[in-house]
């Protein structure tokens, strides 16, 4: 698809005469739904081994509040309503690009739980970047943070909580399987900004359901007790 892009650029351009990629089967990848979500106790210790307090605000603010990085970094202080207990998305800053709106195109707003508020407003105390204006998560210049240097901590924040294997993205999992068991899924469509709610069920398959095993053996010993019943009653009658 990238591949395509740039040539069918190249065409439009009058570069070359013909995209030699027009013609290639693209493959479609089936996502496996299976992915890796971390407890409260366990973004704590993560936020516990960040070595700089920006970062253990983002990764809080990311696994309670389900942003992604790009979202996180064009995040600005006139997006975060500590009144309402709310974040604005209104714009997405991808690794290499340009500010824009959010992934699905829409702006949506994201409950800010006690844990994200608390963060949030020991940032907001800080000297510098602190204006309406300004972003919430900042470079020593008051840039952007960077995307890659920010992952890059966070391995070693992981590794030193010594926490099991994960990304950055399974911040923003975490939001997700924590909204399910609150909210209907059309809500947690809208706080997620998924483009469709088939994208969201993959957090309800995610939630384990430890009764689930419980609640089958009651029916079908139910089942099995109302068969037993009704060969009784026919062998009396």
């Amino acid at each position: 698809m990238l591949l395509h892009g740039v040539l069918k650029r190249a065409k439009r351009k009058q570069w070359i005469a013909s995209n030699p990629a027009e013609d290639a089967e693209r493959v479609t990848l089936q996502r496996s739904g299976d992915f890796a979500v971390l407890t409260p106790a366990e973004v704590e210790a993560l936020a516990r081994a960040a070595m700089r307090e920006q970062d253990a605000a983002v990764f809080v603010a990311a696994a309670f509040s389900g942003l992604r990085l790009g979202e996180l970094r064009a995040l600005r202080w006139t997006d975060v309503d500590f009144e309402k207990r709310l974040l604005h998305v209104r714009r997405n800053l991808p690794a290499h690009g340009v500010e824009r709106a959010p992934k699905s195109g829409l702006v949506r707003s994201v409950p800010m739980v006690d844990r994200a508020a608390e963060v949030l407003d020991a940032l907001s105390r800080r000297d510098r970047w602190t204006g309406d204006f300004d972003r919430v998560f900042v470079n020593a210049l008051g840039g952007p943070v960077d995307g890659g240097r920010l992952r890059i901590r966070f391995r070693e924040a992981h590794d030193h909580a010594a926490l099991r294997p994960l990304r950055f993205h399974d911040l923003r999992h975490t939001f997700g399987t924590l909204a399910v068991r609150v909210f209907p899924l059309t809500d947690v469509t809208a706080y997620m900004g998924h483009a469709d709610i088939q994208t969201t069920m993959l957090y309800v398959h995610h939630v384990p359901q430890h009764d689930a095993a419980d609640k089958l053996s009651a029916a079908l010993r139910a089942e099995a007790t109302a068969a037993q019943a009704i060969t009784a009653l026919e062998a009396t009658a």
